[in-house]
């Protein structure tokens, strides 16, 4: 009997380790094959080439295979909105498509303007369009490497000992070995089983929303009972057709009682939530908590985070210091252009604001990685106020408000692919749909962590 059960677990371990490698479509980035030979067979041919004699190719596709069983794809590409440049793309084959963002692709960008006017090399350690390594030339002895993640610059302009021409035809790995420790590999490999209970959560989640309906003001008390958050007297259905729900604020109550219900068998009660919670405001601000509540969403959500973290944790937990987030691994954004791009600050953590909208994607990537089971309570923010006027000469001053708060969860799927699930005000959206929403507006996040289960 003992026998055939351990045949059974053997079974059944080989099952889940095919069906790992079934769905993981990357390797380790220090895995992927190698293809520099290729690179310089076709140095004369296509790199030094001039470029009208490259552009002749367009249209043509060469297919070599790798030693290690893989195929590449060499073809040249050109956009009408960029008549600067083109690019000579060596496309990894998967599952027959060569996109030019498969893992281990590597494009070299050339301008038309003369034969020597080499631009950059853009190589995809992970088949993410979002996620690239960037070399650049520098001097006649020096080029540099640049990280980047949705836009954002985990490396900017690190330099490498090499002339650019070498780079273009030395193994990638044989390059990062010059970064040494510098180079954050950890965001090249994502391990998706870190990913199951954040995947589990989110379908939880999806399960029991058709139950909930939004109704402003709206949330459920400590009984379960349906009433208003500022009265905290019980909802009316017959003022909302029959329905009873939640607004933004009262749904992440929800989200966060499913997560601790299993553990207290309790709900959290309002009132507490819209307490105020540490630095935050001054005597600016103060004469205007009553009439404007313009912390009421970055309370509430530091509430419920500290209730959290000292529930799933321990009391160490609870404390802001624990519960917000205030550490970025980059410092610029880099917005993507045809012509090669250009740079724009990226702030850092602001006091009583958070990150602005367009920087999520990659502070959520790095989150991931770096936090991976952890959910983010976000509390969108802006200065809010009309601007004085001849008709209302004192006005009314523009403060910062928080308007709106929202759940969002970044993982990594079974096939590696980064992925974030957003609920807001009783519904699921998109991570695209949020920032979009919010152009220069800023976001403030606290962390909750999860196990998968979800009871509200």
């Amino acid at each position: 009997m003992k026998g055939k059960n351990l045949r059974c677990f053997i079974i059944l371990f080989l099952l889940i380790l095919k069906s790992t490698f079934l769905f993981s479509q990357d390797v380790l980035s220090r895995r992927i094959e190698d293809d520099s030979y290729i690179r310089a067979g076709i140095m004369d041919s296509w790199f030094r080439e001039s470029p009208e004699r490259v552009l002749s190719r367009l249209g043509q596709r060469e297919i070599y295979n790798l030693r290690g069983g893989g195929q590449v794809q060499l073809r040249v590409e050109s956009s009408q909105a960029n008549r600067e440049e083109f690019a000579i793309v060596l496309a990894r084959g998967q599952n027959g498509n060569f996109n030019s963002w498969n893992q281990g692709s590597w494009s070299l960008i050339r301008r038309r303007d003369n034969n020597n006017s080499l631009s950059r090399i853009i190589y995809f350690p992970r088949s993410d369009f979002n996620v690239y390594l960037q070399f650049r030339p520098f001097s006649e002895e020096r080029s540099f490497v640049d990280f980047v993640i949705y836009d954002a610059f985990l490396i900017q302009s690190y330099p490498l000992p090499l002339p650019f021409e070498r780079i273009m035809v030395l193994p990638i790995e044989e390059v990062l070995a010059l970064m040494g420790n510098q180079l954050p590999r950890r965001y090249l490999d994502p391990e998706p089983f870190m990913y199951r209970d954040s995947m589990s959560f989110i379908r939880a989640i999806r399960e029991r929303l058709p139950e909930l309906a939004y109704i402003d003001d709206g949330a459920i008390n400590e009984y379960g009972e349906y009433v208003y958050i500022n009265t905290l007297l019980p909802q009316n259905p017959s003022s909302h057709n029959g329905f009873m729900g939640l607004n933004c604020s009262g749904f992440v109550k929800w989200v966060v009682d499913g997560i601790l219900r299993p553990f207290t068998g309790e709900r959290l009660p309002i009132a507490p939530l819209k307490e105020f919670f540490g630095s935050r405001g001054s005597s600016y601000t103060d004469i205007w908590e009553s009439e404007r509540d313009p912390f009421f969403g970055l309370d509430w959500n530091r509430n419920l985070a500290s209730q959290a973290g000292g529930i799933l944790r321990s009391p160490s937990f609870s404390s802001l210091e624990e519960i917000e987030v205030r550490e970025i691994p980059f410092s610029r954004l880099n917005i993507r252009m045809l012509g090669g791009g250009i740079n724009i600050r990226h702030p850092a953590y602001i006091e009583e604001a958070g990150f602005p909208a367009e920087s999520l994607l990659p502070l959520l990537y790095t989150l991931a990685i770096d936090e991976p089971g952890r959910i983010y309570l976000a509390a969108v923010n802006a200065e809010m106020g009309p601007p004085t006027t001849a008709a209302n000469p004192r006005g009314i001053p523009r403060i910062r408000q928080y308007y709106h708060v929202a759940v969002l969860i970044p993982y990594f799927n079974e096939r590696g692919t980064f992925q974030v699930a957003v609920f807001e005000s009783a519904a699921e959206t998109s991570i695209t749909a949020f920032i979009s929403r919010y152009p220069g507006e800023f976001v403030n996040l606290v962390r909750i962590p999860i196990d998968g289960r979800f009871d509200p």
